[in-house]
């Protein structure tokens, strides 16, 4: 949600190498989406030791998200499909993410429930992407940020999901989640029809894509 936080500047001296190369921002942005992918997989297994493995795929992934934005700044490459393909990424991995850990959590103290819960964390998720999704294509690029908080936006929350596995607690971290994503989402649509006037929840305005350099990765 934002494109200068701590996890970017990580990424950045990272990238400069590739900005001259026929390595392209959405080939970045692919990697973070198979990465993605295979981490939700894992976590659905249910086994404890695929659920750590993806946890680190969830973090490759993550900080993957930040460096293709970072490529496509420092490379000039970029586009209104890339943006789109970057917010299209993020909604489907940090979405299956809470739905993979559901299903693998299906066994555990929440039963069955699980699988409800991490539904409803995923959809809270995704929701916030596709909101600011629609808020850029009705008002422009960058016009879906949040301010930074010492180096920290509200994407970066999504580096609980690995670090509460790691310590075990990825019960308590579905917990949370079903109930902290909803609320969250909640309260970024009145932030942003405060901001957009409503537009937020309006019909997006057709012919004026985004650009890369307004995403939050």
């Amino acid at each position: 949600m934002s494109h200068d936080t701590w996890a970017h500047r990580m990424v950045r001296p990272l990238m400069r190498p590739l900005a001259q190369s026929a390595i392209a921002p959405d080939h970045v942005t692919w990697g973070r989406i198979s990465s993605g992918i295979m981490a939700a997989a894992a976590f659905a297994t249910g086994d404890a030791d695929w659920r750590l493995l993806g946890a680190a795929l969830f973090t490759a992934s993550f900080f993957l998200d930040r460096a293709d934005g970072e490529l496509a700044r420092l490379s000039g490459k970029t586009s209104p499909f890339g943006h789109k393909l970057d917010l299209g990424g993020d909604a489907l991995c940090n979405a299956l993410a809470f739905v993979g850990l559901g299903i693998g959590l299906a066994a555990g103290t929440f039963g069955v429930w699980a699988i409800v819960m991490g539904v409803i964390a995923g959809l809270a998720v995704a929701s916030v992407l596709v909101m600011v999704w629609r808020l850029e294509a009705a008002e422009g690029a960058r016009s879906g940020e949040l301010e930074t908080v010492v180096g920290f936006d509200a994407d970066d929350g999504m580096l609980a999901v690995p670090i509460l596995i790691w310590f075990g607690l990825e019960e308590v971290l579905l917990g949370l989640a079903a109930v902290g994503a909803p609320l969250f989402c909640l309260g970024l649509i009145f932030v942003l029809a405060r901001r957009s006037k409503g537009s937020v929840i309006a019909k997006p305005a057709r012919g004026r894509g985004s650009r890369r350099s307004g995403n939050s990765a």
